[in-house]
């Protein structure tokens, strides 16, 4: 396994994203049913990536930040192909994507989830995210589980 330290451009990312909105509209009974939270997943502001390959070298997993505020990064596009799940790749992604927010001078980081993603919502619990108010654009939503950690 190798990890790879990218930006939102990186086509392998962008492949894994378009798996992850699968996989998303697949819990949610179609695109339809998501179709407000779309439009806040586009990986333009997206500069911090990192790609988990495995040992033929395949992109099997991804994990991102953009930057929120000035101290505050939002974590994006976490996600690994269901094949690798369970084999704490989530885990090591996430423990370098907050190595790397602290590298680059962010004190906390927020991420939104949905209430359907429960296994995603138990991993933020044990890296140490605590559950807060809804913010931003996802004040409103009702299936936002939104969560934050400081670093």
């Amino acid at each position: 396994m190798k990890f790879i330290y990218t930006d939102g451009r990186n086509q392998d990312f962008i492949n894994l994203c378009k798996l992850l909105d699968e996989y998303l509209n697949e819990i949610a009974g179609g695109e339809e049913n998501r179709k407000q939270y779309i439009s806040y997943n586009a990986l333009d502001n997206i500069h911090d990536v990192i790609l988990a390959h495995d040992d033929d070298n395949e992109p099997i997993g991804c994990a991102s930040f953009k930057r929120y505020d000035e101290k505050t990064a939002e974590v994006k596009r976490v996600f690994v192909k269901k094949e690798y799940r369970r084999k704490g790749i989530s885990k090591t992604l996430m423990i370098l994507l907050e190595k790397r927010a602290r590298e680059k001078g962010f004190s906390t980081l927020l991420l939104e989830t949905g209430a359907p993603l429960v296994e995603a919502i138990a991993l933020y619990h044990s890296l140490g995210y605590l559950i807060i108010a809804n913010y931003g654009q996802y004040k409103d939503l009702r299936g936002s589980v939104c969560m934050q950690k400081n670093l």
